[in-house]
């Protein structure tokens, strides 16, 4: 059916079968979670599993996982769906008249052309670094088998969110034009249509990709007679195929809007400018690759973007809360720690799936009247917005209450855990980032118009206006992830900040906050690729000399999705700043999870001598782990037991210092200097105690303040200190590298433009027509060439400080990147909205229009701005996410062979 043809009402029935499923599935998870768990998961008060690798007892027929499982799948496939449903939507209305469908093959072409050079590119990028990450896989054994593959399937889906946005946002912008020849309310529909396509398949593919890796990890890869792998090693390994998506993410990112903002430079500040032409006019050479670049960069990149946001937050929160109830301590009689870790899993995992299908309940509700303001048009986008989070919290708290524990020393609300208010703490966070970015960016308020009003002094007043704007509009989004930080710990832990017990699951209460800030992201992207499209539009319709009303009704729509786009980059900047400290916490995980491989390994090398002996083994001065004979008997291998951590205050002789290898029975090693009542004594025949009865410290025991403390993760720790500081420097180096790469980019076509304006004068009359390929591949060739050293900075920084400075380098590294980037993010996105909408607020009618002094300095204003919001702003919360990533999955290495911690010196 055509937008143009059948009323938004008709669809609606739709909705019944979408509610119908939401119920269905709510009540079949609250019947199954009456059931007790399947399997022979260890009952309360027996110990947890001795390593955090050792199999849990995994139970493939537990009815609660399948259906929770069955909810996220399945509403994965709605939301492909219900994308195809839309496309098809959108391919069938009026595409325009031929001279319309001409020029939006133009933009196709060239979009296509620019991708599979890119897609080129990257490719052979990831085959390098899936065969390093192979090698660190199969040959030094610091991590998972499935890592590489992991990593290749995260920058695949990725990649493919993207392409399938730019395939809809090429084909939707004759048809948006089209649509408003008609009325405002066809164009949005159509426009906002074609931008849920986009939303909608992030959101399937991440969640598809989430459900299917964990069905074949937990189900499939047992059934084929392999050993079962325990939840945490299984969330941790899926935790790494964001670092695939983020990668991809990155490249997309950045060659994107090098592209794009290379095109816009060119073309505004040589059309408009120097020449007196309007936007998007046919005469200027450079207005094909301006709408190309809408399409690869704020488009396709932006898809990328969210894709990896999306995916890393629930990842990030399914191994925090794998890790956070690993222990029976806290569980009320009755709740297996198996039990626990899966609900703790599949929260985030359900309550996305629940998100898509109210997001789909959301866009149905978006339409406006004739004649609408843009703050109309903001009310109307707000409604469906609104509803999706209404419902998607409701949905949430049930989710929580059915799935989580309420934990011992814990009072919960209503009955309701503690991670359920920290869900709502995100939504609520989400919601207050993009309020305010609305406000600091949008025309229709005053700080935006202030800004209009210092183009009458020209481009420098405008400049520096814009700039003390963005960095004055920093301050609130920092106070809102502060409070939802504390306020989602809070919750989650019943406010037992300095309770180590309780630390593990006030964390996972800040990732599950992530997790409920993009659950509705279906719709909340819709909005923001509902952006480019219209601006696509409005540039079909001058090219194709429609009547100045289409144009009128294209530039509301245009000017919205300026300020719907610079909400979603606040959105996910803020969500990317929650799932950061998610991350500084899986890392710790993925650190745990490397010692065990460590002691795996040895274990293996041992078994392999002549005589191997059970007991304990120095691998490191701060590692020791204990061997332990298997099954097979006095003559068979040994298997690896647990690994001791043994802090820097334990640390005394020079024996200690120095030797290597086996410790002998009945080894006593002071506890702390000096004190000779404290003592570990070292028996292969018995557990390790401390003198005063208490367990020693373990890979598997140790909570994440204990490894702070093992790894002195402290401001006076220098390897920390130096850690910040390279980490705050990376986000200036790297919003240099990209502002360089645009500004050469930019440079060439400048030139390009100025010289068929020079050599062909019959543009300006009509008679010649412009190249318009050689800005496409002036652009395309600068992005490829350009991409590279920004995106191999945030691939290549942790490994570096990793292998040189250790644990305490990585966490103090992201700690500054995530500050400081997060930061510089917020500032530049602001800056870069408000100055294009005081541009559109001046060519609206206001300072005397376009043509005037103060256009033209506001043109200057929004070329500087351009790559500020669409190329450096938003690329830094991939940054931050990609440094993340990367550090968990080197983690293992990092443990193993740092300079300053590692066996290697």
């Amino acid at each position: 059916m055509a937008f143009s043809s059948v009323p938004v009402s008709t669809r609606t029935p739709r909705l019944v079968s979408f509610l119908l499923a939401l119920l269905i599935g709510v009540a079949t998870l609250q019947q199954a979670a009456a059931q007790p768990p399947g399997g022979d998961a260890p009952a309360v008060g027996e110990p947890a599993p001795t390593s955090t690798l050792e199999p849990a007892a995994l139970a493939s027929d537990d009815t609660r996982t399948i259906v929770c499982w069955s909810i996220a799948f399945i509403a994965a496939l709605v939301a492909l769906v219900q994308a195809r449903i839309f496309y098809a939507s959108m391919i069938a209305s009026d595409a325009g008249n031929p001279r319309m469908q001409e020029i939006a093959g133009y933009v196709r072409e060239g979009a296509n052309a620019y991708l599979q050079q890119q897609y080129r590119v990257v490719a052979a990028f990831f085959v390098v670094i899936a065969a390093l990450l192979a090698y660190a896989a199969f040959g030094l054994k610091v991590q998972s088998q499935f890592v590489p593959f992991a990593f290749l399937s995260g920058g695949f889906f990725s990649g493919l969110a993207g392409w399938f946005g730019m395939k809809t946002a090429t084909a939707a912008s004759s048809r948006t034009a089209a649509a408003a020849k008609d009325s405002l309310n066809l164009g949005l529909q159509v426009a906002f249509r074609s931008g849920a396509v986009m939303g909608l398949t992030v959101v399937g593919l991440g969640l598809l990709d989430i459900t299917l890796w964990f069905a074949f990890l937990y189900w499939i890869w047992p059934a084929c007679g392999q050993a079962p792998l325990s939840l945490v090693e299984i969330t941790v390994t899926m935790l790494c195929f964001g670092m695939g998506a983020s990668a991809q993410a990155l490249f997309a990112r950045v060659g994107g809007g090098i592209f794009t903002k290379a095109a816009d430079v060119g073309a505004d500040l040589v059309g408009k400018v120097e020449q007196g032409i309007p936007e998007d006019d046919p005469r200027n050479p450079a207005t094909i690759a301006d709408n190309v670049g809408d399409n690869v960069g704020d488009v396709a990149g932006m898809g990328a973007d969210l894709y990896e946001s999306y995916a890393g937050s629930i990842l990030a929160t399914c191994a925090l809360g794998a890790a956070a109830f690993s222990s029976p301590t806290l569980l009320p009689e009755g709740v297996s720690t198996t039990e626990a870790q899966l609900g703790a899993i599949f929260l985030p995992i359900v309550v996305a799936g629940l998100g898509i299908l109210l997001s789909i309940f959301g866009i149905y509700l978006v339409k406006t009247d004739e004649n609408s303001s843009q703050k109309n048009l903001l009310a109307a986008l707000g409604k469906g917005i609104n509803a999706a989070a209404i419902l998607s919290a409701i949905a949430a708290l049930i989710a929580a209450k059915l799935l989580m524990p309420n934990l011992l020393g814990i009072d919960p609300l209503l009955s309701i855990p503690g991670v359920g208010f920290s869900m709502l703490i995100g939504l609520a966070a989400g919601w207050a980032i993009g309020k305010w970015t609305e406000y600091v960016t949008s025309d229709e308020y005053a700080p935006t118009q202030r800004l209009a009003d210092q183009a009458v002094t020209g481009p420098a007043t405008i400049i520096i206006g814009g700039i003390a704007d963005g960095m004055m509009s920093v301050w609130f989004p920092v106070l809102v992830i502060g409070a939802a930080t504390l306020g989602a710990f809070a919750f989650a832990s019943g406010g037992n900040f300095s309770d180590m017990n309780y630390f593990a699951i006030g964390v996972y209460g800040v990732g599950i906050a992530a997790v409920g800030m993009l659950s509705t992201l279906g719709i909340t992207l819709a909005t923001d690729a509902y952006g480019p499209i219209a601006d696509n539009a409005g540039g079909n319709a001058e090219m194709s000399k429609l009547e100045s009303y289409v144009r009128e009704r294209t530039d509301a729509l245009d000017s919205l999705g300026n300020t719907t786009a610079a909400t979603g980059k606040g959105f996910a900047i803020g969500s990317a700043a929650l799932t950061a400290l998610a991350l500084l916490a899986a890392y710790v995980e993925g650190v745990r999870v490397g010692f065990d491989r460590w002691g795996i390994d040895f274990a293996e090398q041992v078994s392999a001598s002549d005589n191997p002996s059970p007991g304990f083994y120095k691998l490191s001065n701060q590692f020791v782990v204990r061997l332990d004979r298997d099954s097979q008997g006095q003559d068979g291998p040994l298997s690896y037991g647990e690994g001791l951590l043994v802090m820097p205050s334990q640390l005394v002789g020079a024996d200690w210092q120095s030797e290597w290898g086996q410790i002998p029975d009945g080894t006593a090693l002071p506890a702390r200097p000096g004190n000779a009542d404290s003592y570990i004594v070292m028996d292969s025949d018995q557990p390790v105690w401390n003198h005063d009865g208490s367990a020693m410290q373990t890979t598997r025991t140790a909570t994440l303040p204990h490894f702070n403390d093992f790894f002195d993760v402290t401001l006076m720790n220098p390897r920390v200190l130096v850690g910040v500081f390279v980490g705050a420097m990376a986000t200036f180096v790297f919003c240099a590298m990209t502002m360089k790469a645009v500004g050469r980019a930019a440079q060439g076509m400048v030139e390009e433009v100025r010289r068929q304006f020079r050599e062909m004068p019959g543009i300006m009359d009509g008679s010649a027509q412009p190249d318009y390929a050689a800005p496409v591949e002036i652009s395309t060739k600068a992005a490829q060439r350009e991409m590279l050293w920004p995106s191999l900075l945030g691939l290549l920084l942790p490994v570096a400080m990793g292998m040189l400075l250790g644990v305490a380098g990585v966490l103090g590294l992201l700690v500054g990147a995530l500050t400081t980037g997060f930061c510089v993010a917020v500032f530049m996105a602001n800056a870069g909205g408000a100055w294009d909408n005081a541009k559109k607020y001046i060519e609206a009618g206001a300072h005397g229009g376009k043509g005037t002094i103060a256009h033209k300095a506001a043109v200057v204003g929004d070329t500087v701005g351009d790559p500020f919001k669409d190329t450096s702003g938003p690329s830094l919360n991939i940054l931050i996410k990609l440094m993340s990533m990367v550090s968990v999955v080197v983690a293992g290495l990092v443990v193993r062979y740092s300079l300053a911690g590692g066996s290697l010196f």
